[in-house]
């Protein structure tokens, strides 16, 4: 807990660190890199530079320092955090590099306003976090049988183009060895050396199957820039270097977007473009384990050939006949499916506000049906959403 003396300097900053944050966030990526280019192997080239990574790191930070006496809204966001961490093998001996760069920056940038007593409280409030994301990840490395990421060599035995951007890989373990298991919904991480860089990128992929404890699939859509960000430059990497008998390094299964699969309410899977890898393993788990629970399964598209694993989709159907499928294409192809944008109030009834909902594609998208399904009368506590890279912690400031 925070100490009665620190805890006002904290509140009190909020409103300046909140507007100076980004800056903040530049200068700590900036000056840390600049002296550990080790860590280069551990963040995403692609989200430094189009700011989304220093975004997501000035709204976690201060939407931590906003809600330091309020673990009830933290404590899910502190989770997803440290499955991230473990997922690219963050150790106890970052956190002092991360805590000297972060509080060096916000007195580079509040210059005399960075008093002797505000640092001493953001350094206090910085160890807090710190050290219960340390024990965190403890707890959950040991759940994995190491003190430290294990990365497993798996070999590729199926490579797909399952639609015009989006490619299906199926891995297996190099020694034909027992897999982890993992929950439906969950990640792994894939780590790739670039030689032209000479840097090493990890990247989490959705596992879009069920577990069999033999392997794993994964579903790549290849990201295509624009004159906001580059290229995603691993998913191009698998689309365009892997082939069958490649090796890969993977991680252990994360994430903390699972449904409760001892429940028997309604659950919603929403989803939009590569949203959709995660809803196919929830899909699929529910289809062979609870035929008898009420699915409806809503995806957003642009065309039904930009849906990937339809035939899968459809084929749960037949082994749960109470799963309902709600197409949304925004331009039809077929006359099964509905035309148009997603409208959650054509799908969604009132007898379905007490079952669980999970979302999961663009940022904007799930903003949406978020708010349309608050709209309707469901409890945001049962409203879940997985975000594909940095998130902004907004809401929580």
């Amino acid at each position: 807990m925070l100490s009665p003396a620190a805890k006002p300097y904290i509140e009190a900053s909020v409103p300046v660190l909140r507007e100076h944050g980004l800056a903040i966030t530049t200068v700590f990526y900036s000056n840390m890199l600049a002296a550990h280019p080790e860590l280069y192997n551990l963040f995403n080239l692609g989200n430094q530079a189009n700011g989304s990574q220093q975004q997501s790191l000035a709204s976690a930070v201060f939407a931590y320092a906003a809600n330091i006496d309020n673990q009830a809204a933290l404590t899910p966001v502190i989770e997803r955090i440290v499955h991230k961490h473990v997922s690219i093998g963050i150790l106890p001996d970052h956190y002092p590099i991360v805590g000297k760069y972060l509080l060096g920056a916000i007195k580079q940038v509040l210059g005399d306003a960075a008093t002797l007593e505000l640092m001493a409280a953001w350094d206090e409030a910085y160890w807090l976090l710190a050290s219960a994301l340390i024990a965190a990840e403890a707890r959950l490395y040991a759940a994995n049988d190491g003190v430290e990421q294990q990365w497993m060599q798996m070999v590729v035995t199926h490579k797909a183009h399952i639609t015009e951007d989006m490619i299906a890989i199926t891995l297996e373990p190099e020694q034909h060895q027992k897999l982890p298991t993992f929950k439906p919904g969950q990640y792994v991480s894939v780590a790739v050396h670039l030689d032209a860089l000479n840097v090493r990128q990890i990247r989490q992929y959705s596992l879009s199957d069920v577990d069999d404890g033999q392997r794993y699939r994964i579903t790549v859509k290849r990201e295509k820039g624009d004159e906001f960000k580059p290229n995603g430059m691993i998913s191009h990497w698998l689309h365009q270097h892997v082939r069958v008998g490649s090796k890969l390094n993977v991680s252990h299964p994360y994430g903390t977007f699972v449904p409760d699969l001892d429940k028997v309410e309604p659950i919603h899977l929403i989803s939009a473009g590569v949203g959709i890898t995660p809803m196919i393993s929830i899909l699929k788990t529910l289809a062979s384990k609870q035929a008898k629970r009420k699915v409806v399964f809503a995806h957003a598209a642009r065309t039904v050939h930009h849906i990937p694993h339809l035939s899968e989709i459809e084929q749960a159907k037949t082994n749960n006949p109470q799963l309902a499928l709600a197409i949304f294409l925004n331009q039809q192809t077929d006359h099964q499916y509905i035309q148009g944008r997603m409208d959650l109030k054509t799908i969604v009834s009132k007898r379905d506000l007490e079952g669980d909902y999970y979302i999961c594609g663009p940022i904007a998208f799930m903003n949406d049906q978020w708010k349309t399904l608050v709209e309707l009368g469901v409890d945001a506590s049962r409203i879940n959403r997985e975000v594909f890279g940095p998130e902004s912690l907004n809401h929580l400031l």
